[in-house]
């Protein structure tokens, strides 16, 4: 049986543990923390995704707990303008017609309840790796209590501030933006004023995205939602939940009451790993490239790295493929954050953050342009399927 060691259970790493252990792989997840992190991440996943959830399993439970995105809005702040998409539109062209909504750690979650069901994986809790080794038989972990897990593979999906990347020695290339998100977990009722399940909101000032986590309860009527705005990286944290609330004063669309349940502060960045494999040691996700959040392509790109190196790395074992099908993944994936990826969540993020009412009104008008026919709208929603990569065996 084929082993690999993974650096990190954030979802990429557990996606990863998944569709290698469903694959015949020994598995065994390392991570430093004591369970899944929980502060506001990421939690918008477009319809090229949903393949790779329904690979490893599990993404009938996701849509059951998250929430389904049929329509897209775009929204003019100032004078209430909106522009819809239907995500139902591919029906018949992709197999998954539609996004979802959920937070990652219950993405986190439901992955660890599935990796639980293989006895050939194992996640280990408090497990915190400082140093690799590697040599043409395998690649090893060490661990901070002197422990040391060696496999035939080690996978380093342990975020921006990877551990593997460094000790590979691998340069981390590009740029900081200036500014910082502030992701918001909050109780409102969005939907009474209009609101759908995903909102680009346009605003020179009160520029954000929103959308809803949750559906409403008796409890919590208004639901679950995320709002994510950004601010100027010098301002100090601890004053946070002040301007927190100044914004939504600002921003609600009706009554100013609202319930704050969560809040993330951070840096966005973009940037990319030179390369995502050295020898028998490859990188995933935030470990190899970082962009900024807007257009949900974060956690996102990293999945679409495990649809390329999953099946990849499976035939490697399987003596199917040459490894050099590695160096393909890293250089398909690589091109594709640098060339795609990054520039297009660079585009939304200036136009939602940082564009004037100018650009804005210009950038709307030209969406509404290409959204004239139904056929217009298909091929709108379908230029998301330019951020997934071709398969590399």
């Amino acid at each position: 049986m084929p082993s690999i060691v993974i650096v990190g259970a954030g979802p990429v790493g557990l996606i990863a543990a998944l569709g290698l252990a469903r694959r015949g792989f020994e598995v065994t997840v390392l991570d430093r923390g004591d369970g899944p992190v929980t502060a506001p991440r990421a939690a918008s996943y477009h319809f090229p995704l949903m393949a790779v959830l329904d690979d490893v399993g599990i993404l009938d439970d996701v849509a059951a707990a998250g929430i389904r995105v049929t329509v897209n809005n775009f929204r003019v702040l100032a004078t209430g303008e909106l522009l819809t998409t239907d995500n139902a539109r591919p029906a018949g062209i992709v197999p998954h017609p539609y996004n979802i909504s959920l937070g990652q750690d219950a993405l986190s979650r439901i992955a660890i309840e599935h990796l639980g069901r293989y006895p050939n994986a194992e996640l280990r809790w408090g497990a915190e790796v400082v140093g690799i080794e590697q040599d043409a038989a395998g690649a090893t972990a060490v661990l901070a209590d002197g422990s040391r897990i060696t496999a035939d593979w080690l996978l380093g999906a342990d975020g921006a501030r990877s551990v593997v990347r460094t000790a590979l020695g691998l340069g981390f290339d590009g740029f900081t933006w200036d500014d910082r998100f502030i992701a918001t977990n909050i109780r409102y009722d969005f939907a009474a004023h209009g609101y759908g399940e995903a909102n680009m909101v346009l605003d020179p000032e009160l520029g954000c995205i929103v959308a809803q986590l949750e559906r409403p309860t008796n409890a919590h009527p208004g639901g679950l939602w995320r709002v994510t705005f950004a601010e100027d990286d010098s301002l100090p944290e601890d004053e946070i939940p002040a301007r927190i609330t100044a914004f939504m004063e600002r921003f609600l669309p009706g009554d100013k009451e609202f319930e704050l349940v969560a809040w993330s502060p951070y840096r966005m960045h973009q940037r990319s790993a030179e390369t995502y494999r050295v020898g028998r040691v490859l990188i995933a996700g935030d470990a190899a490239h970082v962009t900024n959040p807007t257009a949900a392509l974060g956690l996102a790109g990293g999945i679409l790295d495990l649809d390329v190196l999953m099946p990849a790395l499976a035939a490697v074992a399987a003596g199917e493929a040459p490894d050099s099908v590695l160096d393909a993944y890293s250089d398909a994936r690589r091109t594709k954050f640098l060339e795609h990826t990054s520039p297009f969540a660079s585009d939304f993020k200036r136009l939602v953050y940082n564009g004037d009412a100018a650009a804005q009104r210009a950038a709307f008008e030209a969406w509404k342009a290409q959204l004239t026919t139904d056929d217009d709208e298909v091929a709108f929603l379908l230029g998301i399927q330019a951020v997934r990569s071709e398969q590399v065996v």
